[in-house]
């Protein structure tokens, strides 16, 4: 049962703040929706970027991956600095940082050098997310809050299917280094307004930095999320990824002994005893496993399978674009008449259905059996996404907002890369073994080509054409098909669970916003955030 909750003292918040909320919400929103599009508009230039860099499956893996795992491992770390020492100057600096990193990466001549630009954007992610969400619960009172935060959430779901649509156009007129142009100028707009508009604010304890358990949290979550992108290649019980996730949880644990003893812990890990916070979490987590992995395949699904051009790939996830956003920020009427632990499973059990739905799919499958997967899961995301954040957020001391906001994007970017390795490796697996019998009669070279994957099969069916070309691009197709189907299973039984446990283990109560347990050695309520106009 769970600790009954204290309500946290409300911030203090100056009335020309106040005025303009909604304009700073904006300038959030456009800050976040840079990130967002950042990190999903790449998927359709993949296709794209194996022709022109002659990159590998597994390179156009790190393309995707170098993102998140910079991001996911430096989340904590930068959500504690930004409440120290500032969360406007933690967003300014994070858009530079973003908009040099697009910038390299449009010139980049190689595969490799487009990996290192990505991650020095997850560097930059890594400062930006979290502030716009922490600033976000400063400026907005506890009344405002959820429906500021639904838009919040409805605008990150929507900016992940935007990004390949903006990126699909581009493709189709312009270089692929335009695809890493698309942000620039939002960029500057953020920038601008950002300086004029957002108020500063930061954590009035003003505690110091915990060096040792930052550095265990980004050696932790890294090698966490490098063993899950590098277990498909290397396979999930060799030795090396063995060992990789033997470092991940030995300093995991050791992060955790830390902030059991430290004075000033980075995360104050009594707050998974409140379910709203442990529960959401993993919520989340199994949410974006399920968005960023069926996203990662839909794009090669529709160009390499169906014919799609990359703009016309774009087009396709609109309507779920539109639904993220027209359904979250109606999301929390819903939450207050029903409470959330009725609301997010029904959310879980959609985003299972659509992809229940979406193993069915063929070689030949028409669009609109297509969307009959795909609109279910964006409905899912809708109803699911706000809650959840919603209960991460309201679990924390406002003062801390930034640690809690950081906690709500790593299980995002955990739950990203866990859905495109994962579900990549049931696609792999099962692609390997279909192509297999196409192999026979191929020389060696084009062999290795054609087992890398569907992109580097349909090459070789193109050179060597006639009759032995269409087969085998048919077979590299049915084979690929094969894989997403079984991938979506898999995917649809993990939210399946996840909704049924959420069911079970969230509270039946609808507490205040921004409430927290009480803890045996807790000197006093944390003061709120000083906000400076």
């Amino acid at each position: 049962m769970d600790a009954p909750a204290i309500p946290l003292p409300e911030p203090e918040i100056a009335p020309e703040v106040h005025a303009r909320r909604w304009l700073i919400l904006a300038v959030l929103c456009l800050s976040l929706i840079i990130v967002i599009i950042g990190n999903t508009s790449l998927n359709v230039a993949l296709p794209t970027l194996a022709a022109e860099l002659d990159a590998s499956t597994s390179q156009l893996q790190w393309m995707v991956d170098a993102y998140a795992l910079v991001f996911a491992g430096l989340l904590f770390t930068a959500g504690t600095l930004g409440d120290r020492w500032g969360r406007k100057g933690a967003l300014q600096a994070g858009l530079l940082v973003f908009l040099l990193g697009a910038a390299f990466a449009s010139i980049a001549d190689t595969a490799q050098a487009v990996i290192a630009s990505r991650a020095v954007m997850g560097i930059a992610a890594a400062f930006v997310m979290p502030s716009t969400l922490s600033i976000l619960t400063n400026v907005f009172s506890a009344e405002e809050r959820p429906k500021a935060i639904a838009i919040w959430a409805g605008i990150s779901g929507g900016g992940a299917a935007l990004g390949p649509i903006a990126s699909g156009w581009l493709l189709e007129h312009f270089f692929w280094g335009s695809v890493f142009l698309v942000n620039v100028p939002f960029i500057l707009a953020a920038l601008i307004a950002g300086a004029l508009l957002v108020p500063s604010s930061k954590d009035p304890a003003e505690s110091p930095l915990d060096v040792p358990g930052a550095l265990l949290s980004i050696i932790g979550l890294g090698a966490l999320v490098y063993a899950i992108i590098e277990a498909p290649h290397y396979g999930w019980l060799s030795g090396q990824t063995l060992l990789t996730f033997g470092v991940a949880l030995v300093a995991i644990v050791a992060f955790g002994a830390r902030e059991r003893t430290a004075r000033f812990p980075m995360l104050d890990l009594s707050l998974f005893k409140d379910r709203r916070f442990s529960v959401a979490s993993a919520g989340i987590t199994l949410t974006f496993f399920a968005m960023f992995g069926t996203f990662f395949l839909m794009a090669q699904y529709l160009q390499l399978v169906l014919g799609y051009t990359p703009f016309e790939s774009g087009l396709f996830q609109l309507p779920f674009a539109f639904i993220m956003m027209l359904v979250a920020p109606r999301v929390p009427k819903l939450v207050a008449r029903w409470g959330a632990a009725r609301i997010v499973p029904v959310g879980l059990t959609f985003t299972a259905g659509g992809l229940a739905a979406f193993s069915s799919i063929g070689v030949d499958s028409s669009l609109a059996h297509v969307y009959a997967s795909v609109l279910p899961l964006g409905l899912g995301m809708a109803i699911t996404m706000t809650p959840l954040t919603t209960l991460i957020m309201s679990s924390v001391p406002l003062g801390r907002a930034g640690v809690g906001s950081a906690m709500n994007d790593t299980t995002r970017e955990l739950g990203g890369a866990l859905g495109v390795a994962v579900l990549g490796s049931v696609v792999t697996s099962q692609y390997t073994t279909g192509i297999g019998a196409s192999l026979v009669g191929l020389p060696e070279a084009a062999r290795g080509v054609v087992d890398s994957g569907l992109a580097g099969a349909l090459a070789v069916a193109g050179q060597v054409g006639g009759a032995q070309g269409d087969a085998l691009a048919l077979a590299a197709k049915q084979a690929f098909v094969d894989g997403l189907n079984l991938a979506a299973l898999v995917g649809s039984a993990v939210v399946f669970v996840a909704a049924f446990v959420s069911w079970k283990l969230l509270p039946r109560t609808t507490p205040a916003p921004f409430v927290r347990p009480p803890r045996d050695d807790d000197p006093g309520l944390a003061e709120p955030s000083t906000l400076v106009d």
